[in-house]
C-alpha cells in the first residue's frame, strides 16, 4: 500500500507528484465542498437573515473558502506560499497599476455583499438603467431589465455613481399616472372614476388609499395626477397600462372627454 501511495506520477525538475499527493488534493476538495454545502444549508434554514442577506453571507464564505483551498493546494504540491508571494511582490505591484479598475470592481463587490446597499432581488436604477438584481459576484453584478435583457454591470458603477434602489427599505413604492379631461367635465365625478380605476387593480396596495390631485389648468384640459402604491415595482409599467385602460373605459361610459391639443390657424391674405 505504501509503495502505491509513494508511486511517482510526475517527476520534472525537482517537482514531483505522487499518488498520495493527488489523494490529499481530492480529500481537501471534497471536504471544502461538503463544508460549503453544510454552511449553505445552515444559512438557508436560518430565520435571522432574509433571502438577500443569506446570499451575501454565503458568497463571502465561499470566496474565503476557495482562497484557503488554493493556498492548501499550493502547500500540498510543495510550493512555499510565503516565498512565492515575496518573490512575486514586484510583479503584483505592476499588475496592481495595470489592473486597478479590476481590483476596484473586486473591492466594490465586497462592499456590496457586506453593507447590503444592493441585494439580490432589489430593483435599482443607475445611469438611466432600471433592472432587478439577479446575481452579485466579486467583479460584476447581473441585472435583468424590464425588457428581459440581462445586463452585466461592473460593481464600481454601483458604488461610485448615484444609484436609486426602489426596494431598499420597503417593497412598496409610490407611482403616478397623469391624465387630462375636458373643461366641461364634472371634477368630482372625474376624481371618483380615477379612484375606482386605481383601486380595482389587484397590484395596487389596498392598505394605502390612492391620492387624486387636480394638478393644473392645462391649455386644453384639466390635468389630474393619480398617486398609488404598489409592491409590483419591477413590472409597474404593466400595472400602469392596465389602470390607464380602466380609466379610459370608465371615462367612455360616463361621457368624460379626454381632449387633444387644438390649434387655430389664421389665413392672412
Amino acid at each position: 500500500m505504501k509503495e502505491f501511495l509513494d508511486y511517482i506520477l510526475i517527476d520534472y525538475d525537482n517537482f514531483t507528484i505522487k499518488v498520495y499527493t493527488l489523494i490529499q488534493l481530492f480529500v481537501v476538495f471534497i471536504v471544502v465542498k461538503v463544508v460549503l454545502l453544510l454552511v449553505k444549508t445552515g444559512i438557508n434554514k436560518s430565520s435571522t437573515f432574509d433571502i438577500a442577506k443569506k446570499y451575501s453571507v454565503y458568497q463571502l464564505i465561499k470566496y474565503v473558502a476557495y482562497t484557503l483551498t488554493l493556498i492548501s493546494f499550493l502547500h500540498i504540491l510543495g510550493f512555499n506560499v510565503s516565498y512565492l508571494l515575496l518573490g512575486s511582490s514586484a510583479l503584483l505591484v505592476g499588475l496592481g497599476f495595470g489592473l486597478q479598475n479590476l481590483f476596484s470592481d473586486f473591492i466594490s463587490g465586497i462592499i456590496l455583499l457586506i453593507d447590503s446597499s444592493v441585494k439580490v432581488g432589489d430593483v435599482i436604477e443607475v445611469d438611466g438603467l432600471i433592472g432587478q438584481v439577479v446575481q452579485i459576484d466579486f467583479r460584476t453584478t447581473m441585472v435583468i431589465t424590464r425588457d428581459d435583457k440581462y445586463i452585466i454591470v461592473p460593481n464600481t458603477d454601483l458604488t461610485k455613481n448615484q444609484l436609486v434602489n426602489w426596494t431598499h427599505n420597503d417593497v412598496l413604492s409610490r407611482f403616478e399616472i397623469k391624465v387630462g379631461v375636458g373643461y366641461n367635465s364634472d371634477i368630482n365625478l372625474v376624481i371618483k372614476l380615477l379612484n375606482d380605476a386605481v383601486e380595482s387593480h389587484n397590484a395596487v396596495e389596498k392598505s394605502k388609499k390612492p391620492v387624486i390631485r387636480f394638478s393644473d389648468f392645462g391649455e386644453s384640459s384639466l390635468d389630474f395626477t393619480v398617486l398609488f402604491w404598489s409592491s409590483e415595482v419591477f413590472r409597474i409599467e404593466n400595472v400602469k397600462s392596465d389602470i390607464r385602460i380602466k380609466i379610459f373605459e370608465l371615462f367612455k361610459i360616463n361621457n368624460i372627454e379626454i381632449p387633444f391639443p387644438q390649434r387655430v390657424i389664421h389665413k392672412i391674405d
